[in-house]
């Protein structure tokens, strides 16, 4: 280990740990930055640092604009699921708002799985969370604390899925409730929304707004004409006669969990569409299902309060669980029942 690093083991069965360089460590093979393996590390502007060192200038475009793209991948069973999409989507925002990183795509995939491989040593197993975040870096004005000059910040890091996962064992059996929130989302005249981008407090806002209605809720956001656009971090399908209707792509951010699921509708020969549709069409399917990248599929059950279909997860829903599951080659249900043990045990703990 090297000598200016001071490191707190983990404790038993996995948990939270902390790595504090004494002094910043020389760069590594390939001009990485080496750090120590008992910690989590993060991929910050071309070096590997733990969780604690990565921290964003309050400089940053990123927290004066919320001018930021940002994408999330996940694992299954420690193989990112569709990273070249969620690549090919972050550069695609990029361009949109003519931010260079300095990375082409192929070395933001090679520091990727750097970060992913340096990071499975330590989380027990654990699928993870990639989040990339990507600014315009520090403003100009300010380019005299970073010796006059100023780059984009690009970061990466891995965070285990125990706790995204740990409440949803229950939700797949029983479905969500969505509610129809009174955000609405932000038109792509204004910010195109299939730019991932952290501005996002409309989201948030739907979130309040939803959980003051059921905490436990999923919002639903609409267009300025009424027609179910999206979640605050999800994409919404309803079934209707044997049909999948999902909403339009142009007010939507397009999910790559939501471009699995139809290619899964396809192979399996259940015509699908995009479709405006509107708490009427929702309350009178006969199922509806949400998708994301942490959780996939999951099955919704209420609108508003009222029962969609029999207020039971649907037979193509449970079908798409499973096809997916299959997929992936991990049983997403028995995943967040264990990821539910597992969260128990170190709170335990703790």
């Amino acid at each position: 280990m090297p000598a200016d690093l001071q490191v707190r083991e983990m404790p038993p069965g996995g948990g939270r740990s902390t790595c504090c360089p004494k002094n910043p460590p020389e760069d590594g093979p390939g001009g990485f930055e080496e750090i120590d393996m008992f910690c989590r590390t993060v991929y910050f502007n071309g070096k590997f640092v733990s969780e604690q060192e990565a921290r964003v200038s309050i400089f940053d475009s990123a927290l004066m604009f919320g001018d930021m793209v940002f994408d999330m991948t996940r694992t299954y069973g420690q193989k990112p699921f569709r990273l070249q999409e969620h690549l090919e989507r972050i550069y695609a925002g990029l361009k949109y708002l003519e931010i260079d990183c300095g990375l082409t795509i192929e070395e933001m995939e090679q520091a990727t799985l750097e970060t992913l491989e340096r990071n499975l040593a330590v989380v027990d197993g654990a699928d993870v969370q990639i989040m990339h975040d990507v600014s315009r870096g520090p403003l100009p004005v300010y380019k005299s604390v970073f010796g006059g000059a100023v780059e984009p910040t690009v970061s990466i890091n891995c965070w285990p899925l125990w706790w995204h996962l740990a409440a949803n064992g229950p939700l797949y059996r029983s479905g969500v409730h969505s509610v129809i929130v009174p955000q609405r989302s932000v038109p792509a005249y204004l910010i195109d929304p299939k730019v991932k981008n952290r501005s996002r407090l409309h989201y948030q806002m739907a979130n309040l707004q939803a959980h003051r209605v059921d905490p436990s809720a999923l919002p639903l956001l609409t267009d300025d004409q009424g027609f179910i656009t999206e979640g605050s971090g999800s994409n919404f399908f309803i079934v209707r006669q044997g049909r999948v209707l999902t909403a339009k792509s142009h007010n939507i951010l397009v999910g790559v969990s939501r471009n699995a699921v139809l290619d899964l509708l396809t192979a399996m020969a259940v015509p699908w569409s995009e479709e405006d549709f509107g708490a009427y069409e929702v309350v009178n399917a006969d199922e509806a299902f949400h998708t994301a990248t942490t959780f996939a599929v999951m099955p919704c059950t209420r609108i508003n309060g009222m029962l969609v279909g029999d207020g039971k997860p649907g037979r193509l829903t449970q079908k798409l669980i499973a096809a997916f599951s299959e997929t992936v080659g991990v049983d997403i249900v028995a995943q967040a029942d264990q990821y539910a043990a597992k969260v128990k045990e170190m709170e335990g703990s703790g």
